[in-house]
């Protein structure tokens, strides 16, 4: 089962990809990106976790996706050649601002070292 999970993230990752950059407009200078996709083992909901840089257009970004939902919804669940589809939830990316910091961090700590 957890297999077929995967199969699922990755099916789910890769075509959301695909519609998210054919279908929706964000403003100008915004990236987002999905970065991981995470299904529930009774493939009921999927939460699709989004990076978007810059960072203060994040919430902007989750409202647009938001507010397409119902579309975005509708194109994977006549992509997908499965049933049930999974619902989906977008969600704001932690991890990546997370590893960010650590990444500061620790090149504030050899910098330190070197000095």
């Amino acid at each position: 089962m957890i297999s077929r999970v995967l199969q699922v993230n990755q099916l789910i990752k890769r075509e959301l990809s695909r519609i998210i950059l054919r279908e929706i407009e964000f403003p100008p200078g915004v990236l987002a990106t999905v970065t991981r996709v995470e299904t529930t083992a009774n493939l009921i909901e999927t939460r699709v976790f989004m990076g978007v840089m810059p960072e203060e257009k994040t919430k902007d970004v989750l409202r647009i996706l938001g507010n397409n939902i119902y579309d975005l919804q509708q194109e994977i669940n006549r992509k997908l050649e499965m049933r049930p589809v999974p619902k989906i939830i977008f969600i704001e990316e932690k991890k990546t601002k997370e590893a960010g910091r650590i990444e500061e961090i620790l090149e504030d700590i050899k910098n330190k070292a070197n000095n």
